[in-house]
């Protein structure tokens, strides 16, 4: 299980405990997808600080990683057939680590693609959506007198919002009483659009009750919240 030294991304981020899965990562909504699944499941990793303020990500050593630049990103050095195993993309590696451990996703063929169903709802709507959301609520948006870019984004998120609080009516977790990848990708998001983002009063966040008890529960998982400070501020 040494062969996690032989990656590039080594030279930058060196392995102290090399038998362990190594996670580089920031405490985004995307970055702590990863941390909570790995504290969730109990698997030893090292995490690695993927710096944006130093430009870590268009780094060298990080793309041989992710060519794309974006975090997070993993090496399992016991991956499928006992080799090291990388991967970008946090849907991606929620499913590779369910499937590894047999954790956060339903045995049965029909519930485990519902809850792809609803893993690809989360990447393909609510995190693009959410997040240009807060670009033009929060960050350089907010220059522009035009306001139409921005409440497309506020519709837009308010409807996912929504179609979510629709489909907790009755349940718990997105999948029912199961608690799965689908809640780990999704809450993140949802906690950040109206935490960091404060776009609660936008998407008049109030009117979607089911979300918020499930976001509520999620949060009060411990190890949701150690994943959430994960990797730690530098």
């Amino acid at each position: 299980m040494t062969g996690i030294v032989e990656f590039p991304i080594h030279a930058k981020w060196p392995a102290r405990h090399p038998d362990r899965i190594q996670l580089y990562s920031l405490a985004t909504p995307n970055g702590v997808k990863v941390s909570i699944m790995l504290e969730e499941t109990g698997l030893p990793y090292e995490a690695h600080r993927v710096s944006f303020d130093t430009n870590d990500q268009m780094s060298p050593e990080f793309l041989s990683l992710n060519p794309n630049n974006k975090i997070p990103a993993i090496i399992d050095p016991d991956g499928p057939d006992g080799k090291p195993l990388p991967l970008f993309e946090s849907g991606a590696i929620l499913l590779y680590l369910a499937e590894k451990t047999g954790q956060l996703l339903p045995a049965d063929a029909a519930g485990r693609y519902e809850t792809i169903q609803w893993l690809m709802f989360q990447m393909g709507g609510v995190g693009p959506m959410f997040g240009q959301l807060g670009f033009f609520h929060k960050f350089a948006g907010r220059e522009y007198e035009d306001k139409r870019p921005r409440d497309r984004y506020v519709a837009e998120s308010a409807r996912l919002l929504g179609v979510l609080d629709r489909r907790l009516q009755g349940r718990d977790w997105i999948m029912g009483d199961m608690y799965t990848i689908a809640d780990i990708a999704t809450f993140p998001w949802v906690r950040n659009l109206i935490g960091f983002y404060g776009a609660g009063e936008l998407v008049e966040f109030e009117r979607f009750a089911n979300v918020r008890r499930a976001l509520d529960a999620f949060v009060a998982r411990p190890a949701v919240a150690r994943g959430l400070e994960i990797p730690a501020a530098g």
